[in-house]
């Protein structure tokens, strides 16, 4: 269970007994259940249908919860996609002579995964539309390409790059773009610009920061509407630094949020059929698939992970 209530980055790893019993320097069993079991209840307030675990009424015994609902099912997806994610070699030691780690190419597709559902998250969180920009990119284009192929959709601003940029830039440090169109053909909307960090170093990838760069680089005539700066991350982040991270980083989603943003997206595609909301969607379900087949193997009921593309 303690496992289970693990914030899974380092610092939160190491600071667990000081977060979950006040500082005491040599917890008590009782109190440090008591502590993880209260977590776990709060992370159920919060994401409600979202959360793949249910705690007994004891606070005993935590039962992972199946469901093959598609559309209900990947807000629970994000939940544990982003919980592995935040336990790989390097950030927790949790699944340390587990054999449960994921191979290194294995890491590489959850990594990328992880982008389509903050792509589809970020859509959400404006109520608009949301492209996956990060390399390399779902359609395989190329940066100037899908930069034109958005702002040709967003009409605000010239595509042109300028003297000095990067010749063979990858996504210049934005994974996500979102956009709430008013339909009006004017400038002045909802325009996200996001990093999608998977890795211990994500308060040095501030796409907050880095929007100014990226305006003065790509374009001959800047859009008027401002960029709003958005960082995605697997990791719980609920510590006193968070108010913090969000003067440095911007808009922050995180396991807390993202779950419940991905299941309100994938509903709207499954109740309209506009799979025009966002990219990546396909993969969505790709990955659920492989999280399913891990469970498995985690409790013992298959021997064997489904292999990932």
């Amino acid at each position: 269970i303690v496992n289970e209530a693990s914030i899974g980055a380092s610092e939160d790893y190491e600071n667990l007994t000081d977060e979950l019993i006040g500082g005491c320097e040599i917890p008590y069993e009782e109190e440090l259940l008591c502590g993880v079991a209260e977590q776990l209840r709060k992370r159920k307030s919060i994401l409600k249908c979202s959360y793949p675990f249910s705690l007994d009424s004891n606070g005993n015994i935590l039962t992972y919860c199946s469901n093959t609902n598609f559309d209900g099912w990947l807000g629970p997806t994000a939940y544990t996609l982003s919980l592995l994610l935040s336990n790989l070699r390097g950030l927790s030691p949790i699944l340390d002579g587990s054999g449960l780690h994921p191979n290194k190419d294995e890491e590489r597709c959850l990594r990328r995964s992880f982008q389509y559902f903050a792509t589809a998250a970020l859509a959400a969180e404006i109520n608009g539309r949301a492209w996956s920009f990060g390399f390399p990119r779902p359609d395989q284009s190329g940066f100037s390409d899908k930069l034109q192929e958005i702002w040709r959709m967003l009409g605000d601003g010239v595509v042109q790059p300028q003297i000095g940029t990067p010749l063979q830039p990858k996504d210049d440090g934005i994974d996500v773009f979102a956009a709430r169109l008013p339909g009006d053909d004017l400038p002045g909307f909802l325009l996200v610009a996001g990093q999608v960090a998977t890795g211990k170093g994500y308060r040095e990838k501030s796409a907050k920061q880095h929007i100014g760069i990226f305006r003065s680089r790509w374009f001959g005539s800047q859009p008027a509407t401002e960029f709003i700066g958005y960082m995605v991350v697997p990791f719980a982040m609920e510590s006193e630094k968070f108010t913090d991270d969000v003067r440095i980083l911007g808009n922050i989603l995180h396991r807390l949020r993202l779950p419940k943003r991905v299941a309100q997206a994938v509903r709207y595609v499954r109740t309209s059929g506009d799979t025009s909301m966002f990219e990546g969607y396909g993969g969505l379900n790709e990955t659920r698939q492989w999280m399913d087949e891990y469970r498995r193997r985690a409790i013992g009921e298959n021997g064997e992970t489904a292999s990932m593309s």
